[in-house]
């Protein structure tokens, strides 16, 4: 698949029932909710949180109605607390948003949570207790027994956990699902149609990361310029343990690991966006280079995937050019959903090596959150709060 056809790819939905608890039917256009579910996003003047709200000002299925962030920019107007990074004017619909703190008292249904890792275990565990689910970037619960890590390419059977998950954490409507790490996410992608394929036994990756991914202000220019840092903190440990539950299988009680063996060196490197990993694949069945690249480029979501607004119907992009995939030409891909692969070719140590990339602030943060807001609905995992509060209040009167 060219880029051209990734980005057509993008805006080619499958279609989709007005019902979204149907969507899984093909025959049916993607159109706006004659009601949308009300979003809120916690930590949204940061990076990630600017992005969830900029994808969220024209989508069909959210609406953005409460933003959240620390005490400093509590009560100010969200353009009067958001220091905004992207390209383009902050949202119309998030301008004169009254920014709130981390009281689980928002007016929404379910809330994004973008928040930096020293108070979103806590934060997000509240707002679970009070009844919201919460879609989380942030790493603290990544790998907690009952909590789905989500790619909704690679393993939506995982959602099935959320009931025990609310049963053993004394949740009523609410629920924690995380997406993973930045970087786990473009290699676990891409992952995926070979494990099914083939199978895995060993992967070697090296990563060479955006600057981006460090948050703002970040790395200081004087560490970066002209130079590669070769240690991330934490990144090499969630790079080896967050594929084993990804590609692992949940069996109705438990997450059960992978079991691949999987060794990672992770580098911080002077570009703006786009996480390149050079991987190297141990394969269970032998497989040859053709087919390697047959299973890649003909990796297709289902139709219930693909009816969802964010997602691609091929969401690996295939490049015969030997000099790609390139962060400058390459990150936008899929509007930065797709995981764009290059330079597949024998390996001399494992079997087969590839070079990929990824968007590590889409694919790899906001745009995979409002993709598994976007699978939980379509499952019907979202309640109005409203229509909640108006249940309690008939029952309370009667």
């Amino acid at each position: 698949m060219s880029l051209d056809s990734a980005q057509q790819d993008s805006n080619d939905k499958m279609p989709l029932r007005q019902n979204v608890k149907d969507n899984a039917l093909p025959g049916y256009s993607v159109q706006p909710l004659e009601k949308k579910w009300r979003a809120g996003v916690l930590g949204a003047t940061g990076l990630v949180g600017q992005r969830i709200v900029k994808l969220l000002s024209n989508h069909p299925w959210f609406e953005l109605t409460e933003v959240a962030a620390s005490e400093r920019s509590s009560g100010k107007r969200y353009s009067e607390a958001v220091r905004w990074h992207l390209d383009g004017p902050i949202p119309e619909n998030a301008r004169d948003l009254i920014v709130k703190g981390l009281d689980p008292t928002l007016d929404c249904d379910f809330v994004f949570a973008a928040l930096d890792s020293s108070v979103a275990g806590t934060a997000e565990e509240d707002f679970a207790r009070a009844g919201y689910p919460v879609v989380s970037n942030s790493k603290n619960h990544r790998m907690d027994a009952y909590v789905p890590l989500l790619i909704p390419e690679v393993n939506a059977a995982h959602l099935e956990a959320i009931p025990t998950q609310q049963k053993k954490c004394g949740y009523d409507h609410g629920f924690i699902v995380t997406n993973p790490n930045c970087s786990t996410a473009g290699l676990v992608l891409v992952l995926k149609p070979l494990a099914d394929a083939f199978g895995l036994e060993k992967v070697f990756v090296v990563t060479l990361q955006a600057v981006s991914g460090a948050g703002y202000p970040g790395v200081a220019t004087l560490d970066i310029q002209g130079n590669v840092i070769p240690f991330i903190s934490g990144e090499e440990e969630k790079m080896e343990t967050e594929p084993q539950k990804l590609l692992g299988k949940w069996d109705g009680s438990r997450f059960v690991d992978a079991g691949v063996g999987l060794t990672a060196h992770c580098n911080r490197v002077p570009v703006l966006d786009g996480h390149l990993e050079c991987v190297s694949i141990g394969l269970k069945k032998i497989a040859s280079l053709r087919e390697v690249q047959e299973a890649l480029r003909t990796f297709e979501v289902d139709a219930e995937l693909a009816a969802l607004p964010s997602a691609l119907r091929h969401p690996i992009v295939v490049l015969d050019e030997e000099n790609r995939p390139q962060p400058r030409r390459d990150v936008d891909a899929g509007a930065g959903m797709a995981a764009v692969v290059g330079r597949v070719r024998e390996c001399p140590l494992l079997d087969v090596k590839l070079t990929l990339l990824s968007h590590n602030l889409v694919r790899g943060a906001a745009g995979a959150a409002v993709m598994n807001a976007e699978l939980l609905a379509a499952r019907g995992f979202f309640k109005s709060r409203v229509d909640q509060s108006q249940s309690v209040e008939e029952s309370v009167s009667k």
